[in-house]
């Protein structure tokens, strides 16, 4: 059965941050935050997923300032510390009585920094978080093309800057290259989803900021921050993070555990949903009962 969305307009540093919220809207909240370039269609099948797998949730999927249908924030740079700044107040706003959260490849920047900066889940599930310099990873290469080409389109006037950054030649061959599946239905499936959300950015400026965030950041430098129970799960063959940093990451938050998706890279959020949401409802199951233990 298919889990219907609700659309939330929810009041955020001055904008209206829109999120889809799935299952008992009295449920216990989840807020899942997405990667660089989507929207909250990315998350769609995990947050479906998680609240068809556990009736008690409500998982709630917003859009990022300046991605999908949410704004830009008016006259702010659109850094890691003001997506961090942005996330504390959304749950502040959406889920004032306690939340986990759960954050996919530069939503797990989004969710450290803000965590870092006074965020406080009950539980943090991060999915293909951004664990080692953008130019260490497999696909350093492409990752220093990338770079030139977001300089590039930097230096254009607005309207051939779009038309750079939304050039449909250059989002297939991304999702190519980042799609690890076999299976050609679903290839077909991935390429069309990136086709239809990867450029429903508000604009080029805010675009090139948010950029620079994800290339400037891991998720490591916030991890001392972590006190929560964490579930970590990764790709094994993810271009942006070699496993081998993973497992640091898992090995610098104590009592942290950590999931490994054979054969699938950075989107486990498309070619793994049924895994993640294994995942990610067998943990949020297991550490409720013990802190119902806990307390009897």
């Amino acid at each position: 059965m298919t889990v219907s969305p609700t659309l939330l307009r929810v009041p955020t540093l001055g904008i209206d941050t829109r999120a889809w919220q799935y299952g008992d809207p009295d449920g216990a909240p989840l807020l899942l935050v997405h990667g660089f370039r989507g929207d909250h269609h990315g998350l769609q099948g995990v947050a479906q997923g998680l609240a068809e797998a556990l009736p008690g949730v409500r998982a709630i999927v917003p859009d990022l300032p300046g991605f999908g249908e949410t704004p830009a924030i008016p006259g702010r740079e659109h850094d890691i510390e003001l997506y961090g700044e942005w996330l504390r107040a959304f749950a502040a706003a959406a889920a004032p009585d306690g939340f986990a959260v759960l954050g996919h490849s530069f939503g797990s920047l989004v969710v450290a920094a803000s965590i870092a900066g006074g965020l406080q889940p009950s539980r943090l599930i991060l999915v293909n978080p951004i664990s080692a310099p953008a130019l260490e990873g497999p696909q350093a290469a492409l990752t220093q093309l990338a770079i030139g080409y977001y300089r590039a389109a930097d230096l254009l006037p607005p309207r051939a800057a779009r038309r750079l950054l939304g050039n449909p030649v250059i989002v297939r061959v991304m999702s190519k290259v980042m799609a690890k599946t076999g299976d050609p239905e679903l290839r077909g499936w991935i390429h069309g989803q990136h086709d239809a959300y990867f450029s429903t950015f508000s604009d080029p400026t805010t675009l090139l900021q948010a950029f620079r965030a994800s290339v400037s950041h891991t998720v490591p430098e916030f991890a001392r921050a972590f006190t929560m129970p964490t579930l970590l799960i990764a790709g094994e063959r993810d271009d942006i993070t070699p496993l081998s940093k993973q497992l640091e990451l898992h090995r610098r938050i104590p009592g942290s555990r950590l999931r490994i998706i054979p054969g699938t890279g950075h989107l486990v959020h498309y070619e793994a949903v049924d895994d993640a949401v294994a995942f990610v409802s067998g943990f949020l199951a297991e550490t409720q009962l013990r802190e119902q233990e806990a307390a009897a």
